[in-house]
């Protein structure tokens, strides 16, 4: 009776067991196993918090590289602008160092042309008139004719003998014409005669002053035919330096219209 009791009670316990032992278990796992579960998703959003921390973080050092690699370019930029305005400010200043020898040396030419031209004043004031000599032309006319030609021929040699001289070449007209007419007709008979002299004779050219009077000056009456042929003239004037010859006078007529 005891051992089939034993043996009942023993196959009880026998039947009870994997329900025994499955309770244990789901204590434990709920014990232990869910906590660790918990902690795991917390450490697992944590991570996640990091790592997106971690990327903002990372989007900030890009950006501030990209920033620091502008300041950079535009440091670079300024570098070189600066170069270059210190270039042009040293060109500015080799230009202007330029400019001011530039005016020191017109400034030293002016002052000598200037006294060049002093001294060729006061040397003019100390010449003499030695010869005049006279071409006549037609009426309205600036050509030199054969005879006209002879007598600068005859006069040009006059100025041979000499170093130091000058020659005045004056142009004049009868007053048939106006008055501004009058005056270029002048003009172009004084540059028909230094045209002649300088390419035919070889007269330096420095040496010669020109001008065109015009009816100015007339040499006679311009109320005669004569009158008028005599005021249609060129006078070539010799003026040398010192003690000269008295002033001569010669022309060569020619017949007017």
């Amino acid at each position: 009776m005891t051992n089939t009791i034993l043996r009942s009670t023993s196959i009880a316990a026998l039947a009870l067991a994997p329900f025994i032992t499955g309770c244990a278990t789901k204590k434990y796992v709920k014990a232990t196993v869910t906590p660790i579960e918990q902690r795991v998703g917390d450490l697992d959003g944590t991570t996640k918090a990091q790592a997106k921390s971690i990327e903002e973080l990372e989007r900030g050092v890009a950006r501030a590289d990209e920033r620091a690699q502008g300041a950079q370019g535009k440091a670079d930029s300024a570098g070189e602008q600066a170069t270059l305005a210190r270039k042009e400010a040293a060109d500015g200043k080799n230009l202007a160092e330029q400019g001011l020898v530039r005016a020191d040396q017109l400034g030293k030419d002016l002052n000598s042309m200037g006294k060049s031209i002093n001294s060729r004043i006061e040397s003019m004031q100390n010449y003499k008139l030695v010869s005049t000599d006279q071409v006549l032309f037609l009426s309205g006319q600036s050509e030199l004719n054969k005879d006209s030609m002879a007598m600068l021929d005859s006069a040009v040699t006059k100025v041979s003998p000499y170093k130091n001289f000058v020659v005045e070449v004056q142009g004049f007209t009868d007053n048939t014409c106006p008055k501004n007419l009058n005056l270029e007709l002048s003009r172009k008979r004084a540059d028909a005669v230094v045209r002649y002299l300088t390419t035919r004779h070889s007269l330096p050219l420095h040496r010669v002053f020109v001008a065109g009077y015009g009816m100015d000056n007339q040499a006679a009456d311009n109320k005669t035919r004569d009158g008028r042929k005599l005021n249609r003239r060129v006078e070539m004037k010799l003026y040398v330096a010192g003690d000269q010859a008295t002033s001569q006078v010669s022309s060569i007529g020619t017949p007017s219209n």
